[in-house]
């Protein structure tokens, strides 16, 4: 996965890559990445969360078998999110929750007519509510359109331990190894009453809660691994709650 998520190699799994005429000769599944630009502290990418869903996504693509026929491609990620706990921080862009909800719903609605079936691999905590609101219309609609989360357990909250080890596994050259900072490693319970009213600045001048010092490429490769195999169980079952989301 060395940097993989920036070498631009034609893939039959891509959706980018494909045309409308492929597409009509065979049914295809959907795996939709779902990110964000966010400030990551000073060492991490704005993309970080985007990069994360989308090497999780293609990663779970190339092991999961047809379904009923369908084969499984991989759509451009949708790199903007829910992010207005981080715009205290230079470089967040955020639209909201109510923009990214209807933009998965008009999504859904548009893939769907084609795809048999959609899941959004979701790389952000703060897209939880419009994904939950967006696949439950979606299935309501009588469209099978799930979310799954890119998720360990254990990992701490934002830019710290967790995602800067995945990070230095999948595109270690864009980590500013030098740059990183311990930052706010208190529970996240114990920070939301400041966080909720003050953004992630409240409790983190440097915008980590966690420690980044710790993560290793080693770590990295690790976590990653639990991600792509907790998401593939979770499409394998394919037992959507109430919200859409794969248990």
């Amino acid at each position: 996965m060395n940097s993989a998520y920036h070498r631009q190699v034609a893939s039959p799994g891509e959706l980018g890559n494909l045309t409308s005429r492929q597409l009509r000769s065979t049914s295809s599944a959907v795996i939709v990445p779902v990110g964000s630009t966010e400030q990551h502290g000073p060492h991490l990418p704005l993309d970080t969360d985007t990069r994360i869903a989308t090497a999780v996504a293609r990663a779970v693509a190339g092991q999961l078998p047809d379904h009923e026929g369908a084969r499984w491609v991989v759509a451009p990620a949708i790199s903007y999110g829910a992010s207005g706990e981080h715009e205290a921080f230079a470089g967040t862009v955020s639209i909201g929750t109510a923009a990214l909800r209807l933009l998965l719903v008009e999504f859904g609605r548009s893939a769907a007519r084609w795809a048999s079936r959609l899941v959004f691999v979701n790389g952000h905590g703060g897209n939880v509510e419009a994904l939950a609101a967006a696949t439950a219309l979606l299935r309501y609609e009588g469209r099978d359109v799930v979310w799954a989360p890119c998720s360990v357990k254990d990992a701490d909250a934002h830019a710290g331990h967790t995602e800067t080890s995945v990070l230095l596994h999948i595109s270690p050259s864009d980590v500013w190894v030098e740059e990183r900072l311990a930052g706010n490693s208190a529970p996240l319970p114990d920070l939301m009453p400041r966080l909720r009213s003050g953004g992630v600045a409240a409790v983190s001048e440097v915008g980590i809660l966690g420690d980044p010092t710790t993560a290793t490429a080693a770590e990295g490769e690790r976590i990653f691994a639990d991600m792509v195999d907790g998401c593939l169980q979770r499409i394998a079952r394919w037992v959507p709650d109430r919200y859409g989301m794969l248990t």
